[in-house]
């Protein structure tokens, strides 16, 4: 199968919905099929580049959560579909709008996935969830784009929920953003006194890492606690001076690949604190290395789905309990080795190759479907 992949900025991978197409791309070439990419400044087989879309006011900010925006170039997406099976979008920005309309031209099979949650907008725009904007964000993507698409994929069964709730009428498959091999357990060997409790993803609003500085700093532990808080964003500088106060610094930062997995072995306790999640894949990176996770309650992050008993659950906004949840863990450490290993079991069952093989089935319902459509 030939797969064209159209993300703005697949050199990117500060986000799960990057990290995503990195993995499914690597897994679908090792499982022998071509898939292409058109992206901003790719280089080599099978790569596409495009420029950068400049708008005013909007990349500036966008910037600072290292989000770019592709220019569409009509020769560089035709030369990218020509001979593809399927064509196959993870934003509904202009790249992959009108590459789909060449595509739908061209008599090629389009899919997306949904990996932008209008909450995301509203949080970095100081609004939280706000009803009406959110329910307009996902009456524009479903007008602008999704409706003109067959079959979604989406990340979690929260987010097949909530395009069903506002109307869309694709094709829908939950299929998990998957994880790879390489996220397992390793022999945690102390190599100093400290309690190691990391936290990853984009440093932004709804991500919410405010509370766990503030549950750190308030537990009984605090002088023994290590926070890691590993990601890049808008909020970097003000999360670096409110964890000022720790007692013992905390870290920040991106680190590679090989690095932050290593720091997921040696992690003790994992929280996740978003209020906004379509999947929560940094959770379930953490759990597959063996790390017991306390995750917000939040009716609107799917994260709360790897939570295996209330334990790992913290009500939403509420650091006191987070603080409690966190406490606990640190006071049952045989518990906490024993639920790793659970942990780390489930998190098998969101193995990428698994992924990768649902997203064939998708793509062959959707190729089967356009053949119909054309016949």
């Amino acid at each position: 199968m030939v797969i064209l992949f159209v993300i703005d900025n697949y050199l990117s991978q500060t986000d799960g919905s990057h990290v995503s197409a990195h993995r499914f791309h690597d897994e679908l070439t090792r499982m022998g099929h071509e898939v292409r990419i058109l992206s901003i400044g790719v280089e080599g087989p099978g790569m596409y580049s495009v420029e950068e879309h400049y708008i005013p006011i909007v990349t500036p900010v966008a910037r600072w959560s290292h989000l770019r925006f592709a220019k569409f170039d009509t020769e560089t997406a035709r030369k990218a579909l020509t001979g593809a099976d399927v064509m196959h979008a993870f934003f509904p920005w202009q790249l992959q709008q009108k590459t789909m309309l060449l595509a739908r031209e061209m008599g090629i099979a389009v899919t997306s996935a949904f990996h932008c949650p209008p909450e995301h907008v509203s949080y970095n725009m100081g609004l939280k969830a706000f009803p009406p904007l959110i329910k307009f964000l996902f009456w524009h993507f479903k007008n602008m784009f999704f409706k003109y698409v067959d079959d979604i994929h989406c990340p979690s069964a929260l987010t097949a929920q909530d395009l069903e709730k506002h109307g869309y009428t694709a094709h829908l498959h939950v299929i998990s953003n998957g994880v790879s091999s390489e996220y397992k357990p390793a022999e945690k060997v102390p190599h100093d006194d400290f309690i190691h409790v990391m936290s990853a993803g984009r440093l932004a609003p709804e991500k919410r890492q405010d509370l766990i500085i503030k549950a750190v700093n308030h537990s009984k532990y605090r002088t023994r606690i290590k926070l890691h808080i590993m990601g890049q964003g808008i909020y970097e500088k003000r999360y670096r001076k409110e964890a000022a106060t720790l007692p013992i610094p905390a870290e920040f930062g991106f680190l590679c690949r090989e690095v932050f997995i290593k720091t997921m072995q040696e992690n003790d306790i994992y929280v996740h604190a978003s209020d906004v999640e379509a999947e929560g894949l940094a959770c379930l990176e953490a759990i597959s290395c063996g790390n017991v996770p306390i995750i917000s309650s939040s009716p609107r992050s799917a994260a709360s789905q790897f939570a295996l008993d209330e334990r790992s659950k913290f009500e939403k906004g509420n650091f006191l309990d987070l603080r409690d949840k966190l406490d606990y863990w640190i006071e049952h450490p045989e518990e906490r080795r024993v639920m790793g290993q659970k942990y780390a079991a489930l998190g098998l069952e969101y193995n990428i190759n698994k992924s990768a093989q649902k997203m064939l089935v998708m793509f062959a319902e959707a190729i089967e479907r356009n053949k119909r459509r054309y016949a």
